[in-house]
């Protein structure tokens, strides 16, 4: 494929011995409201600066149905508002850029892993991108899909895109983030974003219009049996000692939420 994007062998090399030169934890995945999804990156990338939190993974599950705009997004030029609250979407902003992401439950697999930004050094910021996903393509190919990276920031497949990435740089801390399409309900990205639409405003980054390749079109697995592949995967080369929040993480999830991310100000704010 023209647009197939793979390391070298030298880079290959390089990435592995950086992510072996790494101790890696695993957090859980219990179900989160998808505001509080978003505010839990901001609480660990906190306890990473603060010393009290290490290099992690961690994937989500979600409680209900949302579509997470990129920090530097408008709402109204993204979402179809009216169709988004006759669904009962909720409407989310993360701390990374990036562009709008629409979240079924059962039909996405979100992942977030963190670094100090010294494990990225000297590669520019498209390579880091590709690095930190580096592990999800070898864990696809693995499952018989033939996955690549598409700079800056996307996953595609023959099957069309299968997914997107997103990155934040604060307080020394790399925090990357990725959603791949398991399924989608037809109809349901259309009617929410808008894509290929007239926008309402100039302000703010715009999605792309890019056709999707969801990983069940391509694979019988169920979306479980893929993360706990993508978790063995990564355990297998580079370790991973499970981990759980501890208790003042939970209560600076609660008081971040309310603080920030249940409010206009963050949700609706015009970049």
């Amino acid at each position: 494929m023209s647009d197939r994007h793979d390391p070298t062998p030298e880079q290959r090399a390089d990435w592995q011995r950086r992510f072996r030169s790494t101790t890696w934890t695993l957090l859980p995945n219990p179900p989160l409201a998808p505001r509080a999804q978003n505010a839990m990156d901001e609480v660990l990338l906190e306890e990473m600066a603060a010393g009290r939190r290490g290099p992690h993974i961690r994937f989500w599950n979600w409680t209900s149905n949302a579509v997470i705009i990129g920090r530097f997004q408008s709402v109204k030029n993204e979402i179809n508002l009216a169709a988004a609250e006759e669904m009962g979407v909720t409407i989310s902003r993360r701390l990374t850029g990036g562009g709008a992401m629409l979240i079924e439950p059962q039909n996405a697999i979100t992942y977030t892993i963190a670094a100090p930004e010294e494990l990225v050094k000297g590669m520019s910021f498209a390579e880091s991108y590709q690095f930190f996903d580096s592990w999800v393509l070898d864990s696809l190919r693995d499952l018989g899909v033939d996955a690549w990276y598409v700079p800056l920031n996307d996953i595609t497949s023959s099957g069309g895109k299968i997914g997107g990435a997103a990155q934040a740089r604060k307080k020394g801390i790399a925090l990357h983030h990725t959603t791949c399409a398991y399924a989608m309900t037809p109809g349901v990205l259309t009617r929410i974003l808008r894509i290929g639409k007239e926008k309402l405003s100039d302000k703010g980054i715009t999605s792309a219009d890019k056709r999707v390749g969801p990983l069940r079109d391509q694979t019988d697995l169920d979306r479980d049996v893929i993360i706990n592949h993508m978790i063995g995967h990564f355990r297998d080369q580079y370790g991973l000692v499970d981990s759980n929040f501890t208790d003042g993480e939970h209560q600076r999830l609660q008081h971040l939420v309310a603080e920030k991310y249940d409010t206009d100000d963050w949700v609706y704010a015009l970049p």
